[in-house]
């Protein structure tokens, strides 16, 4: 072969070299465009599944003091410090929103709405300890004027069921009746719906739950033996939502369970190892933020996972549940009412 035939082949290679760097330049350049595309389009998706109510403006200053608030955790120079404070949240369960997916489970249309689960979450300062404060639905409460979006204010009840605050009022009302049976400013509201709750026990890949008696519920069509049950999402809520298989089918029976569901919960979320799990820790997220309604001091995904954050000291073993101190109602055998001074110890104690 002569020089130039060397040269020229030489030449060939090279070109063939430049010609497979570009490809492969411009096919990273595709990926990582797409990836970020695609991670734009996630966050996008995940904030817009948010819903919120502005409670703090439809409240006003009329509402119990807030907690004194502690300073921020230190964190690296380039991480926002993380807030440390206590925290109150009322967390309700509720079949608000109409939907194949509802219906499907037992939900009620939007005309109907019903809390039927309500939960006042109290953190603790540090934020590696909480309290989780069941308040039985079927519980008799003053339920104060409450503002209403389309304008006027809803009639004070005395002796109303407490779940009807909800129903007349939406989540706004329902704070309002929760700070005035406590006593406790509601820093925050989150309201998941049936199809989210059990979307969110299937992403986590189920839930292991042990009962202690028998539950033969055929109204929530959930029929276990006593001993311990990997639940889908579907089992789980119909375990959240039975009553009438267990105790003396009262409201408070169920509580029992809803609390032993949320330790089972916590406890499988901490385990779960989402974080090294991109993908599955997606499918959470949007199980969980398609079927939220929040405050507008967590209707995005930042503060959503701000909070997150600030909590990752917080496991199950660390939750105490408890529930609201009551007595058969002397006007109605089939209602509570709060047992005083007990409940009001209680509530005290989380201010």
């Amino acid at each position: 072969m002569t020089r130039h035939e060397e040269q020229g082949d030489a030449g060939r290679r090279v070109g063939r070299r430049s010609r497979a760097l570009k490809i492969v330049g411009l096919t990273l350049t595709g990926t990582l465009v797409l990836g970020v595309a695609a991670a734009g389009w996630a966050y996008w998706h995940l904030n817009h599944n948010i819903r919120s109510v502005d409670i703090d403006s439809a409240l006003g200053d009329d509402r119990p003091a807030r907690a004194v608030v502690t300073p921020s955790a230190t964190a690296p120079a380039d991480a926002s410090p993380l807030p440390t404070g206590s925290l109150n949240i009322l967390v309700l369960g509720s079949d608000s929103r109409s939907g194949k997916d509802n219906q499907e489970l037992g939900g009620g249309d939007s005309g109907g709405a019903r809390s039927d689960t309500a939960m006042v979450v109290h953190i603790d300062a540090g934020r590696t300890k909480a309290t989780v404060v069941s308040i039985p639905r079927d519980t008799l409460v003053t339920r104060p004027s409450c503002p209403l979006t389309s304008g006027g204010r809803t009639a004070p009840a005395y002796g109303a069921m407490f779940n009807s605050a909800y129903a007349v009022g939406g989540p706004v009302c329902a704070v309002k009746t929760v700070e005035t049976l406590t006593g406790v400013r509601m820093d925050h509201y989150l309201e998941i719906d049936f199809s989210g709750f059990a979307k969110l026990v299937d992403a986590l890949g189920g839930v292991d739950v042990t009962t202690g008696q028998d539950i033969d519920d055929d109204k929530s069509h959930l029929h276990l033996k006593a001993g311990t049950h990997h639940l889908d999402g579907k089992q789980a809520l119909a375990l959240a939502r039975t009553r009438h298989g267990i105790g003396d089918g009262s409201d408070l029976g169920r509580i029992g369970l809803q609390q032993t569901l949320v330790k089972a919960l916590l406890a499988e979320m901490s385990g779960a190892g989402l974080l090294s799990d991109p993908a599955r820790l997606y499918q959470v997220a949007d199980a969980v933020t398609t079927s939220l309604t929040t405050d507008t001091g967590l209707n995005s995904l930042n503060e959503l996972v701000t909070l997150g954050r600030s909590l990752k000291g917080l496991t199950a073993d660390r939750v105490r549940t408890v529930t609201m101190p009551v007595v058969t109602a002397p006007s109605d055998p089939n209602r509570v009412v709060a047992e005083e001074p007990a409940a009001n110890d209680l509530w005290a104690s989380l201010r």
